[in-house]
Protein backbone atom coordinates (compact mmCIF):
# COMPACT_ATOMS: atom_id res chain seq x y z
CA UNK A 1 0.00 0.00 0.00
CA UNK A 2 2.88 2.34 0.75
CA UNK A 3 4.22 1.88 -2.77
CA UNK A 4 1.05 3.32 -4.28
CA UNK A 5 1.02 6.19 -1.82
CA UNK A 6 4.55 7.11 -2.87
CA UNK A 7 4.07 6.42 -6.59
CA UNK A 8 0.80 8.20 -7.15
CA UNK A 9 -2.52 7.36 -8.75
CA UNK A 10 -3.07 5.03 -11.69
CA UNK A 11 -4.55 7.86 -13.69
CA UNK A 12 -1.14 9.49 -13.93
CA UNK A 13 1.33 6.63 -13.48
CA UNK A 14 2.17 3.17 -14.76
CA UNK A 15 3.54 0.57 -12.36
CA UNK A 16 6.04 -2.21 -13.02
CA UNK A 17 6.80 -4.75 -10.27
CA UNK A 18 9.91 -6.92 -10.49
CA UNK A 19 8.68 -10.06 -8.72
CA UNK A 20 8.84 -11.85 -5.36
CA UNK A 21 5.27 -11.23 -4.22
CA UNK A 22 4.94 -14.33 -2.01
CA UNK A 23 6.84 -16.39 0.58
CA UNK A 24 8.51 -15.49 3.85
CA UNK A 25 5.73 -13.27 5.13
CA UNK A 26 2.35 -13.48 6.81
CA UNK A 27 0.28 -12.04 3.98
CA UNK A 28 1.63 -13.51 0.75
CA UNK A 29 -1.72 -14.59 -0.65
CA UNK A 30 -3.32 -11.26 0.26
CA UNK A 31 -0.51 -9.37 -1.47
CA UNK A 32 -0.81 -11.51 -4.60
CA UNK A 33 -4.61 -11.25 -4.80
CA UNK A 34 -4.45 -7.49 -4.32
CA UNK A 35 -1.95 -7.10 -7.16
CA UNK A 36 -4.02 -9.37 -9.42
CA UNK A 37 -7.12 -7.32 -8.60
CA UNK A 38 -5.32 -4.13 -9.56
CA UNK A 39 -4.13 -5.80 -12.76
CA UNK A 40 -7.74 -6.57 -13.67
CA UNK A 41 -8.79 -3.01 -12.89
CA UNK A 42 -5.86 -1.36 -14.64
CA UNK A 43 -4.63 -3.85 -17.25
CA UNK A 44 -2.62 -1.24 -19.18
CA UNK A 45 -1.31 0.58 -16.12
CA UNK A 46 0.03 -2.25 -13.95
CA UNK A 47 2.60 -4.84 -15.03
CA UNK A 48 3.95 -7.76 -13.02
CA UNK A 49 7.20 -9.59 -13.69
CA UNK A 50 8.05 -13.02 -12.36
CA UNK A 51 10.50 -13.42 -9.51
CA UNK A 52 12.42 -16.47 -8.37
CA UNK A 53 9.83 -17.13 -5.63
CA UNK A 54 6.99 -17.34 -8.14
CA UNK A 55 7.41 -21.06 -8.71
CA UNK A 56 6.33 -24.34 -7.17
CA UNK A 57 9.86 -25.20 -6.09
CA UNK A 58 10.29 -22.34 -3.62
CA UNK A 59 6.69 -21.89 -2.52
CA UNK A 60 6.67 -25.50 -1.30
CA UNK A 61 10.02 -25.13 0.40
CA UNK A 62 9.18 -21.87 2.15
CA UNK A 63 5.74 -20.79 3.34
CA UNK A 64 3.39 -19.84 0.53
CA UNK A 65 1.94 -23.31 0.00
CA UNK A 66 1.28 -23.77 3.70
CA UNK A 67 -0.32 -20.37 3.77
CA UNK A 68 -2.63 -21.17 0.86
CA UNK A 69 -3.63 -24.55 2.29
CA UNK A 70 -4.30 -23.06 5.69
CA UNK A 71 -6.27 -20.03 4.52
CA UNK A 72 -7.91 -21.40 1.38
CA UNK A 73 -7.46 -24.73 -0.45
CA UNK A 74 -5.13 -26.71 -2.73
CA UNK A 75 -7.11 -25.46 -5.72
CA UNK A 76 -6.18 -21.87 -4.89
CA UNK A 77 -2.51 -22.80 -4.59
CA UNK A 78 -2.53 -24.63 -7.94
CA UNK A 79 -4.22 -21.65 -9.57
CA UNK A 80 -1.49 -19.37 -8.19
CA UNK A 81 1.22 -21.64 -9.62
CA UNK A 82 -0.43 -21.59 -13.05
CA UNK A 83 -0.61 -17.81 -12.92
CA UNK A 84 3.09 -17.62 -11.97
CA UNK A 85 4.03 -19.54 -15.11
CA UNK A 86 2.16 -17.01 -17.23
CA UNK A 87 3.92 -13.96 -15.79
CA UNK A 88 6.43 -12.22 -18.10
CA UNK A 89 10.07 -12.42 -17.06
CA UNK A 90 11.50 -9.20 -18.52
CA UNK A 91 10.30 -5.77 -19.55
CA UNK A 92 11.68 -2.85 -21.53
CA UNK A 93 10.92 0.67 -20.28
CA UNK A 94 11.03 3.49 -22.83
CA UNK A 95 13.23 1.30 -25.03
CA UNK A 96 16.18 2.12 -22.76
CA UNK A 97 15.95 0.20 -19.52
CA UNK A 98 16.07 -3.58 -19.28
CA UNK A 99 13.98 -4.69 -16.28
CA UNK A 100 14.32 -8.16 -14.77
CA UNK A 101 14.12 -9.76 -11.36
CA UNK A 102 17.60 -11.31 -11.15
CA UNK A 103 20.08 -10.40 -13.86
CA UNK A 104 21.57 -11.25 -17.22
CA UNK A 105 22.78 -14.60 -18.51
CA UNK A 106 25.60 -16.02 -20.64
CA UNK A 107 22.81 -17.28 -22.90
CA UNK A 108 21.37 -13.79 -23.32
CA UNK A 109 23.26 -12.16 -26.14
CA UNK A 110 20.53 -9.96 -27.58
CA UNK A 111 16.90 -9.34 -26.64
CA UNK A 112 15.87 -11.64 -29.47
CA UNK A 113 17.09 -14.56 -27.39
CA UNK A 114 14.17 -13.97 -25.02
CA UNK A 115 11.69 -14.88 -27.74
CA UNK A 116 13.07 -18.43 -27.91
CA UNK A 117 12.67 -19.00 -24.18
CA UNK A 118 9.72 -20.98 -22.83
CA UNK A 119 8.60 -19.21 -19.67
CA UNK A 120 5.47 -21.35 -19.16
CA UNK A 121 7.28 -23.90 -17.04
CA UNK A 122 8.95 -24.48 -13.71
CA UNK A 123 12.40 -22.84 -13.71
CA UNK A 124 15.27 -25.32 -13.80
CA UNK A 125 18.51 -25.03 -11.83
CA UNK A 126 20.33 -23.71 -14.91
CA UNK A 127 19.59 -22.08 -18.22
CA UNK A 128 18.33 -18.72 -19.42
CA UNK A 129 15.13 -18.68 -17.37
CA UNK A 130 17.04 -19.60 -14.21
CA UNK A 131 19.62 -16.86 -14.78
CA UNK A 132 17.02 -14.17 -15.38
CA UNK A 133 15.42 -15.03 -12.03
CA UNK A 134 18.49 -15.87 -9.94
CA UNK A 135 21.60 -14.03 -11.23
CA UNK A 136 23.28 -11.27 -9.19
CA UNK A 137 25.90 -8.62 -9.88
CA UNK A 138 29.21 -9.74 -8.41
CA UNK A 139 29.69 -8.33 -4.85
CA UNK A 140 32.62 -6.09 -5.88
CA UNK A 141 30.82 -5.00 -9.05
CA UNK A 142 33.00 -2.62 -11.01
CA UNK A 143 36.12 -3.50 -9.04
CA UNK A 144 36.49 -7.17 -9.88
CA UNK A 145 40.27 -7.07 -10.24
CA UNK A 146 40.71 -6.02 -6.61
CA UNK A 147 41.39 -8.82 -4.11
CA UNK A 148 38.50 -10.07 -2.00
CA UNK A 149 37.98 -12.79 0.57
CA UNK A 150 36.69 -15.19 -2.11
CA UNK A 151 39.26 -14.12 -4.70
CA UNK A 152 42.49 -13.13 -2.94
CA UNK A 153 44.13 -12.30 -6.28
CA UNK A 154 41.12 -10.62 -7.80
CA UNK A 155 39.21 -11.66 -10.89
CA UNK A 156 41.13 -11.68 -14.18
CA UNK A 157 40.04 -9.30 -16.89
CA UNK A 158 37.72 -10.69 -19.53
CA UNK A 159 35.73 -12.98 -17.15
CA UNK A 160 32.06 -11.97 -17.61
CA UNK A 161 30.41 -14.60 -15.38
CA UNK A 162 31.38 -16.75 -12.40
CA UNK A 163 29.40 -19.31 -10.43
CA UNK A 164 27.02 -17.84 -7.87
CA UNK A 165 27.96 -19.70 -4.69
CA UNK A 166 25.54 -17.65 -2.59
CA UNK A 167 22.51 -18.79 -4.57
CA UNK A 168 23.76 -22.28 -5.31
CA UNK A 169 22.75 -21.80 -8.96
CA UNK A 170 23.11 -19.34 -11.84
CA UNK A 171 25.94 -16.78 -12.02
CA UNK A 172 27.44 -13.58 -10.79
CA UNK A 173 27.73 -11.17 -13.73
CA UNK A 174 30.54 -8.62 -13.80
CA UNK A 175 30.63 -4.95 -14.70
CA UNK A 176 32.20 -5.85 -18.03
CA UNK A 177 29.37 -8.28 -18.85
CA UNK A 178 26.71 -5.69 -17.98
CA UNK A 179 28.35 -2.95 -20.08
CA UNK A 180 28.74 -5.21 -23.12
CA UNK A 181 25.11 -6.35 -22.84
CA UNK A 182 23.91 -2.75 -22.72
CA UNK A 183 26.10 -1.78 -25.63
CA UNK A 184 25.01 -4.71 -27.83
CA UNK A 185 21.34 -3.94 -27.27
CA UNK A 186 21.66 -0.14 -27.26
CA UNK A 187 20.28 0.15 -23.73
CA UNK A 188 20.96 2.67 -21.00
CA UNK A 189 20.75 0.54 -17.85
CA UNK A 190 19.48 -2.57 -16.05
CA UNK A 191 16.79 -2.33 -13.36
CA UNK A 192 16.60 -5.40 -11.13
CA UNK A 193 15.50 -6.52 -7.65
CA UNK A 194 16.23 -9.86 -5.95
CA UNK A 195 18.49 -8.53 -3.17
CA UNK A 196 17.58 -6.66 0.00
CA UNK A 197 19.20 -3.23 0.18
CA UNK A 198 19.83 -1.26 3.35
CA UNK A 199 18.80 2.04 1.77
CA UNK A 200 16.17 0.42 -0.47
CA UNK A 201 18.33 0.75 -3.58
CA UNK A 202 21.90 0.59 -4.88
CA UNK A 203 23.27 2.40 -7.93
CA UNK A 204 26.17 0.41 -9.29
CA UNK A 205 29.09 1.71 -11.28
CA UNK A 206 28.27 3.92 -14.27
CA UNK A 207 28.93 2.87 -17.84
CA UNK A 208 32.06 4.36 -19.40
CA UNK A 209 30.21 5.82 -22.42
CA UNK A 210 26.87 7.21 -21.22
CA UNK A 211 27.82 7.78 -17.58
CA UNK A 212 24.61 6.21 -16.30
CA UNK A 213 24.50 3.47 -13.62
CA UNK A 214 24.93 0.19 -15.45
CA UNK A 215 22.77 -1.60 -12.87
CA UNK A 216 20.26 -0.25 -10.34
CA UNK A 217 19.07 -2.71 -7.68
CA UNK A 218 15.73 -1.65 -6.20
CA UNK A 219 14.10 -3.25 -3.16
CA UNK A 220 10.61 -2.14 -2.15
CA UNK A 221 10.01 -4.14 1.07
CA UNK A 222 10.96 -1.99 4.08
CA UNK A 223 12.14 -3.76 7.25
CA UNK A 224 12.29 -7.03 5.33
CA UNK A 225 11.10 -9.99 7.43
CA UNK A 226 10.62 -7.53 10.29
CA UNK A 227 14.31 -7.76 11.19
CA UNK A 228 16.38 -6.21 8.39
CA UNK A 229 15.68 -2.60 9.46
CA UNK A 230 16.07 -1.51 5.83
CA UNK A 231 14.20 1.17 3.95
CA UNK A 232 12.05 0.52 0.90
CA UNK A 233 12.38 2.41 -2.37
CA UNK A 234 10.73 2.89 -5.75
CA UNK A 235 12.10 4.28 -9.00
CA UNK A 236 10.05 7.04 -10.61
CA UNK A 237 10.72 7.63 -14.29
CA UNK A 238 8.93 10.66 -15.63
CA UNK A 239 9.76 13.14 -18.39
CA UNK A 240 13.08 11.38 -19.07
CA UNK A 241 14.12 11.96 -15.44
CA UNK A 242 14.75 9.29 -12.81
CA UNK A 243 14.13 9.86 -9.12
CA UNK A 244 14.21 7.37 -6.29
CA UNK A 245 11.73 7.69 -3.44
CA UNK A 246 12.47 5.98 -0.13
CA UNK A 247 10.08 5.12 2.68
CA UNK A 248 10.02 3.33 6.02
CA UNK A 249 8.00 0.35 7.18
CA UNK A 250 4.53 0.60 8.66
CA UNK A 251 3.09 -1.71 11.28
CA UNK A 252 1.31 -4.88 10.20
CA UNK A 253 -2.43 -5.26 10.65
CA UNK A 254 -3.32 -7.32 13.70
CA UNK A 255 -4.15 -10.97 13.17
CA UNK A 256 -5.07 -13.74 15.58
CA UNK A 257 -2.76 -16.71 16.13
CA UNK A 258 -3.10 -19.33 13.43
CA UNK A 259 -5.07 -16.79 11.36
CA UNK A 260 -8.16 -18.00 13.19
CA UNK A 261 -11.46 -16.17 13.30
CA UNK A 262 -12.51 -14.67 16.62
CA UNK A 263 -15.11 -17.35 17.35
CA UNK A 264 -12.74 -20.28 16.83
CA UNK A 265 -9.97 -18.61 18.80
CA UNK A 266 -12.23 -17.76 21.77
CA UNK A 267 -13.95 -21.16 22.11
CA UNK A 268 -11.24 -22.67 24.38
CA UNK A 269 -11.49 -19.65 26.69
CA UNK A 270 -15.27 -19.96 26.86
CA UNK A 271 -15.06 -23.73 27.41
CA UNK A 272 -12.57 -23.31 30.25
CA UNK A 273 -14.82 -20.79 32.00
CA UNK A 274 -17.90 -22.98 31.54
CA UNK A 275 -16.19 -25.96 33.16
CA UNK A 276 -15.02 -23.73 35.99
CA UNK A 277 -18.59 -22.54 36.56
CA UNK A 278 -19.88 -26.12 36.41
CA UNK A 279 -17.37 -27.23 39.04
CA UNK A 280 -18.33 -24.22 41.16
CA UNK A 281 -21.99 -25.23 40.94
CA UNK A 282 -21.12 -28.80 41.95
CA UNK A 283 -19.05 -27.56 44.89
CA UNK A 284 -22.05 -27.47 47.26
CA UNK A 285 -19.88 -28.30 50.27
CA UNK A 286 -17.27 -26.19 51.98
CA UNK A 287 -13.61 -26.96 52.45
CA UNK A 288 -14.33 -28.10 55.99
CA UNK A 289 -16.91 -30.56 54.71
CA UNK A 290 -14.46 -31.90 52.15
CA UNK A 291 -12.10 -32.70 55.02
CA UNK A 292 -14.85 -34.29 57.14
CA UNK A 293 -15.12 -37.89 58.25
CA UNK A 294 -15.33 -40.94 56.05
CA UNK A 295 -18.35 -42.08 54.11
CA UNK A 296 -19.31 -44.64 56.79
CA UNK A 297 -19.50 -41.97 59.47
CA UNK A 298 -21.54 -39.76 57.16
CA UNK A 299 -23.94 -42.64 56.48
CA UNK A 300 -24.39 -43.25 60.20
CA UNK A 301 -24.97 -39.55 60.81
CA UNK A 302 -27.53 -39.46 58.02
CA UNK A 303 -29.40 -42.44 59.52
CA UNK A 304 -29.53 -40.81 62.94
CA UNK A 305 -30.71 -37.55 61.41
CA UNK A 306 -33.49 -39.32 59.54
CA UNK A 307 -34.68 -41.04 62.72
CA UNK A 308 -34.70 -37.83 64.77
CA UNK A 309 -36.18 -35.49 62.11
CA UNK A 310 -39.57 -36.80 61.08
CA UNK A 311 -40.32 -33.92 58.70
CA UNK A 312 -37.01 -34.14 56.90
CA UNK A 313 -36.82 -33.03 53.28
CA UNK A 314 -35.08 -36.24 52.22
CA UNK A 315 -36.14 -36.94 48.62
CA UNK A 316 -34.81 -40.45 48.23
CA UNK A 317 -37.12 -42.64 46.18
CA UNK A 318 -38.29 -46.16 46.87
CA UNK A 319 -35.91 -47.36 44.15
CA UNK A 320 -33.03 -45.69 46.01
CA UNK A 321 -33.99 -47.40 49.26
CA UNK A 322 -34.22 -50.78 47.48
CA UNK A 323 -30.62 -50.63 46.20
CA UNK A 324 -28.15 -53.19 47.49
CA UNK A 325 -24.78 -52.02 48.92
CA UNK A 326 -23.00 -53.08 45.70
CA UNK A 327 -25.46 -51.13 43.56
CA UNK A 328 -25.07 -48.08 45.80
CA UNK A 329 -21.28 -48.35 45.45
CA UNK A 330 -21.50 -48.66 41.64
CA UNK A 331 -23.84 -45.67 41.44
CA UNK A 332 -21.53 -43.58 43.58
CA UNK A 333 -18.63 -44.52 41.32
CA UNK A 334 -20.61 -43.42 38.25
CA UNK A 335 -21.34 -40.06 39.83
CA UNK A 336 -17.71 -39.69 40.82
CA UNK A 337 -16.52 -40.52 37.30
CA UNK A 338 -18.82 -37.89 35.80
CA UNK A 339 -17.51 -35.20 38.12
CA UNK A 340 -13.92 -36.23 37.44
CA UNK A 341 -14.69 -36.04 33.70
CA UNK A 342 -15.75 -32.41 34.19
CA UNK A 343 -12.41 -31.79 35.89
CA UNK A 344 -10.52 -33.39 33.02
CA UNK A 345 -12.49 -31.32 30.53
CA UNK A 346 -11.38 -28.24 32.41
CA UNK A 347 -7.78 -29.36 31.97
CA UNK A 348 -8.35 -30.01 28.25
CA UNK A 349 -9.88 -26.58 27.73
CA UNK A 350 -6.93 -25.11 29.57
CA UNK A 351 -4.57 -26.82 27.11
CA UNK A 352 -6.63 -25.55 24.18
CA UNK A 353 -6.61 -22.06 25.62
CA UNK A 354 -2.81 -22.17 25.92
CA UNK A 355 -2.66 -23.41 22.32
CA UNK A 356 -4.80 -20.48 21.20
CA UNK A 357 -2.37 -18.14 22.88
CA UNK A 358 0.80 -19.78 21.59
CA UNK A 359 -0.23 -21.31 18.26
CA UNK A 360 2.18 -20.87 15.34
CA UNK A 361 0.50 -22.83 12.56
CA UNK A 362 2.87 -21.77 9.80
CA UNK A 363 6.07 -22.77 11.54
CA UNK A 364 7.71 -25.17 9.07
CA UNK A 365 7.76 -28.76 10.20
CA UNK A 366 10.82 -30.94 9.72
CA UNK A 367 10.98 -33.20 6.71
CA UNK A 368 10.91 -36.94 7.34
CA UNK A 369 14.47 -38.17 7.41
CA UNK A 370 15.85 -34.64 7.37
CA UNK A 371 17.03 -32.53 4.46
CA UNK A 372 19.65 -33.71 2.01
CA UNK A 373 23.24 -32.87 2.72
CA UNK A 374 24.21 -29.30 1.99
CA UNK A 375 20.70 -27.87 2.26
CA UNK A 376 19.00 -25.84 4.92
CA UNK A 377 15.47 -25.80 6.22
CA UNK A 378 13.94 -22.52 7.33
CA UNK A 379 13.81 -22.62 11.12
CA UNK A 380 11.07 -20.07 11.63
CA UNK A 381 8.24 -18.36 9.92
CA UNK A 382 8.53 -15.63 8.84
CA UNK A 383 12.27 -15.24 8.57
CA UNK A 384 13.76 -18.70 8.79
CA UNK A 385 16.93 -17.46 10.46
CA UNK A 386 19.62 -19.96 11.28
CA UNK A 387 21.33 -19.47 14.65
CA UNK A 388 25.03 -18.97 14.33
CA UNK A 389 27.16 -22.04 14.82
CA UNK A 390 24.27 -24.33 13.92
CA UNK A 391 22.73 -24.01 17.39
CA UNK A 392 19.29 -25.67 17.52
CA UNK A 393 16.15 -23.58 17.82
CA UNK A 394 13.74 -25.75 19.77
CA UNK A 395 10.80 -23.39 19.53
CA UNK A 396 11.23 -22.90 15.81
CA UNK A 397 10.65 -19.21 16.35
CA UNK A 398 14.16 -17.78 16.18
CA UNK A 399 13.39 -15.51 19.14
CA UNK A 400 16.91 -15.33 20.49
CA UNK A 401 18.30 -14.92 16.99
CA UNK A 402 16.01 -11.98 16.32
CA UNK A 403 17.11 -10.34 19.53
CA UNK A 404 20.72 -10.61 18.38
CA UNK A 405 19.98 -8.84 15.09
CA UNK A 406 20.66 -5.14 15.41
CA UNK A 407 21.71 -4.04 11.93
CA UNK A 408 21.09 -4.81 8.29
CA UNK A 409 24.43 -6.62 8.12
CA UNK A 410 23.48 -8.86 11.06
CA UNK A 411 20.22 -9.82 9.37
CA UNK A 412 21.91 -10.48 6.03
CA UNK A 413 24.54 -12.70 7.62
CA UNK A 414 21.93 -14.67 9.56
CA UNK A 415 19.68 -15.08 6.54
CA UNK A 416 22.31 -15.94 3.94
CA UNK A 417 21.45 -19.67 3.94
CA UNK A 418 17.87 -18.94 2.85
CA UNK A 419 19.05 -17.12 -0.28
CA UNK A 420 20.16 -20.38 -1.86
CA UNK A 421 18.05 -22.38 -4.26
CA UNK A 422 16.76 -25.37 -2.27
CA UNK A 423 18.27 -28.62 -3.47
CA UNK A 424 16.08 -31.69 -3.16
CA UNK A 425 15.06 -34.57 -5.35
CA UNK A 426 11.50 -34.20 -6.52
CA UNK A 427 11.75 -36.20 -9.72
CA UNK A 428 9.49 -38.95 -8.40
CA UNK A 429 6.59 -36.83 -7.20
CA UNK A 430 7.20 -33.67 -9.16
CA UNK A 431 7.28 -31.57 -6.00
CA UNK A 432 8.85 -31.40 -2.62
CA UNK A 433 7.04 -33.59 -0.06
CA UNK A 434 5.05 -31.16 2.06
CA UNK A 435 5.06 -32.08 5.73
CA UNK A 436 1.64 -31.01 7.00
CA UNK A 437 1.72 -28.89 10.10
CA UNK A 438 -0.85 -30.18 12.63
CA UNK A 439 -3.54 -27.60 13.31
CA UNK A 440 -3.07 -28.18 17.02
CA UNK A 441 0.65 -28.12 17.69
CA UNK A 442 2.52 -26.25 20.38
CA UNK A 443 6.12 -25.57 19.31
CA UNK A 444 7.16 -25.25 22.95
CA UNK A 445 6.26 -28.91 23.46
CA UNK A 446 8.42 -30.22 20.62
CA UNK A 447 11.08 -31.47 23.00
CA UNK A 448 11.48 -35.11 23.88
CA UNK A 449 9.49 -36.25 26.89
CA UNK A 450 11.18 -37.43 30.00
CA UNK A 451 13.62 -34.55 30.23
CA UNK A 452 16.29 -36.28 28.19
CA UNK A 453 18.79 -34.30 26.21
CA UNK A 454 20.00 -30.76 26.65
CA UNK A 455 17.77 -27.73 26.82
CA UNK A 456 16.83 -26.62 23.35
CA UNK A 457 17.64 -29.98 21.78
CA UNK A 458 15.04 -31.12 19.28
CA UNK A 459 13.40 -34.45 19.75
CA UNK A 460 13.17 -37.08 17.05
CA UNK A 461 9.98 -36.74 15.01
CA UNK A 462 8.42 -39.84 16.58
CA UNK A 463 8.91 -38.41 20.08
CA UNK A 464 7.28 -35.08 19.35
CA UNK A 465 4.14 -34.35 21.31
CA UNK A 466 1.26 -32.65 19.61
CA UNK A 467 -1.97 -31.42 21.09
CA UNK A 468 -3.85 -34.66 20.46
CA UNK A 469 -1.30 -36.56 22.54
CA UNK A 470 -1.57 -33.98 25.30
CA UNK A 471 -5.35 -34.32 25.36
CA UNK A 472 -5.04 -38.10 25.52
CA UNK A 473 -2.60 -37.80 28.39
CA UNK A 474 -4.93 -35.39 30.21
CA UNK A 475 -7.74 -37.93 29.94
CA UNK A 476 -5.58 -40.81 31.15
CA UNK A 477 -3.56 -39.28 33.95
CA UNK A 478 -4.77 -39.76 37.50
CA UNK A 479 -4.23 -36.29 38.92
CA UNK A 480 -5.67 -33.12 37.48
CA UNK A 481 -3.05 -30.74 38.79
CA UNK A 482 -5.45 -29.02 41.20
CA UNK A 483 -4.23 -30.40 44.51
CA UNK A 484 -6.91 -33.12 44.61
CA UNK A 485 -9.82 -30.69 45.00
CA UNK A 486 -11.91 -32.26 42.22
CA UNK A 487 -11.30 -35.78 43.56
CA UNK A 488 -12.38 -34.79 47.06
CA UNK A 489 -15.41 -32.99 45.68
CA UNK A 490 -16.37 -36.03 43.60
CA UNK A 491 -16.05 -38.31 46.64
CA UNK A 492 -18.19 -36.03 48.76
CA UNK A 493 -20.99 -35.68 46.20
CA UNK A 494 -20.92 -39.37 45.29
CA UNK A 495 -21.43 -40.36 48.94
CA UNK A 496 -24.74 -38.55 48.83
CA UNK A 497 -26.39 -36.00 51.03
CA UNK A 498 -29.98 -35.47 51.99
CA UNK A 499 -31.50 -32.93 49.69
CA UNK A 500 -33.05 -30.48 52.08
CA UNK A 501 -33.27 -26.84 51.35
CA UNK A 502 -29.88 -25.31 50.33
CA UNK A 503 -28.01 -23.54 53.08
CA UNK A 504 -27.95 -20.24 51.23
CA UNK A 505 -31.69 -20.29 50.69
CA UNK A 506 -32.35 -21.43 54.24
CA UNK A 507 -30.21 -18.65 55.65
CA UNK A 508 -32.24 -15.91 53.99
CA UNK A 509 -35.56 -17.75 54.27
CA UNK A 510 -36.18 -17.57 50.53
CA UNK A 511 -37.54 -21.11 50.29
CA UNK A 512 -40.22 -22.91 52.31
Amino acid sequence: MKVFEIGGTFDENNYLFLGDYVDRGCFGIECLLYLYTLKLCYPRRLFLLRGNHECRHLTEYFTFKRECLHKYSPAIYDACIRSFQALPVTALVDGKFFCVHGGISPELDTLKDLERMNRFEEPASKGLLCDLLWADPIPNFGHETEPTYDNPHGLPLGVPFIDNHTRGCSYYFTYEAACKFLERNQLLGIFRGHEAQDAGYTMHRKTPTKKFPSVITIFSAPNYLDVYHNRGAVIKYKNKNITIRQYNATSHPYWLPNFMDAFTWSLPFVGEKITEMLLAILAVCSDQELESASSEEDDAERSRALDSDSDSDDTRTVADLALTPNEISARRQEIKNKILAVGRMQRIFQLLREESENATELTPAPMPGGMPSGTHTPTSWPGGFHPTGGAPDALGAGTNMRRMIRTFSDARASDIANERMPQFDYAASGSMPLVPVPSMRMPGLALASGGQGHVGEEAPPDNRRNMEELIKRALEEEGLGDGGMVERLADRIARGKRSGRPKGLKRFETAP
